[in-house]
């Protein structure tokens, strides 16, 4: 149990050495702020449309309770509002994440090759364009929307479901995020899905650590905006730690300035 802990343990502090680059690569990492920013004003947007309107989802979920004592009528409700805000949160921090990093790609592809760098001393040269990114990003809001429907379906199980949802909607999605966030350091080594996926499975303590305490730094207000570009930093220091050697490429000419310029020849690699 302590070692297994450990492992969860490891993959938050993978995040917080993301947070790292904000002061090792400052001006680098402000860049992944502005898609960060204009995605999450459309978010917050929604997220507060939905809690205006919250009692009346929760009145038109709870037709069952009409007839039960006031008491019992209100609790119904509010453990509806309490599922399906469970549910909003985990397919909003997903959505907010694949459509961040689908806009963002220009910003987000300069904080990985200054990480790739300074990590590894070069930078792989596999296809990590907009369209893979946004293929990503679609892949990403799917399967949000299946975690979303699962936490509210656990969320409607009497007592402890509420408790349930939230914390099955945290591990998912942290999952889900880390997958995700990982995919640009694994598919420019030519990792196919199918491995990323075994990659990921076989370290999934370590990536579920980081993938949580990424969703519950996203869950602060704000949070969400500022920590993308230590997301981005930290998955791909997660994706090093499950590639082990694998990671380092070999470098045919010199890769990346420390400022996160591209360079003028790339690097190619397998792990």
């Amino acid at each position: 149990m302590r070692w297994a802990m450990r492992e969860v343990l490891d993959g938050a502090r993978l995040l917080l050495r993301g947070w790292g680059y904000w002061r090792r690569q400052p001006r680098v990492m402000a860049l992944g702020l502005v898609p960060a920013a204009v995605v999450g004003l459309v978010v917050l947007a929604a997220i507060v449309l939905l809690v205006m309107h919250l009692g009346t989802v929760a009145e038109w979920l709870t037709p069952f309770a009409d007839d039960w004592s006031p008491t019992w009528e209100r609790t119904a409700e509010v453990a509806a509002q309490a599922v399906v805000l469970a549910a909003a949160v985990v397919l909003v921090v997903v959505t907010f994440t694949a459509l961040t990093l689908t806009v963002g790609e220009p910003f987000y592809d300069r904080i990985w090759r200054a990480v790739e760098v300074t990590e590894t001393g070069t930078v792989p040269a596999g296809d990590t364009g907009f369209w893979r990114g946004a293929e990503d990003g679609l892949a990403l809001m799917g399967r949000g929307l299946v975690v979303a429907v699962l936490a509210g379906t656990v969320g409607i199980v009497p007592v402890v479901g509420t408790a349930l949802g939230w914390v099955g909607g945290l591990l998912l999605t942290g999952w889900v995020l880390a997958h995700e966030l990982t995919s640009r350091a694994l598919v420019s080594r030519g990792v196919p899905r199918r491995e990323r996926n075994r990659l990921l499975r076989a370290h999934r303590r370590q990536t579920i650590g980081f993938g949580a305490a990424t969703q519950l730094c996203f869950l602060v207000p704000g949070g969400a905006v500022v920590t993308m570009p230590a997301a981005v930093a930290g998955a791909t220091l997660l994706a090093h730690a499950v590639l082990g050697e694998g990671a380092r490429v070999s470098p045919l000419t010199t890769g990346l300035s420390t400022d996160g310029e591209k360079p003028d020849q790339r690097v190619i690699g397998h792990p």
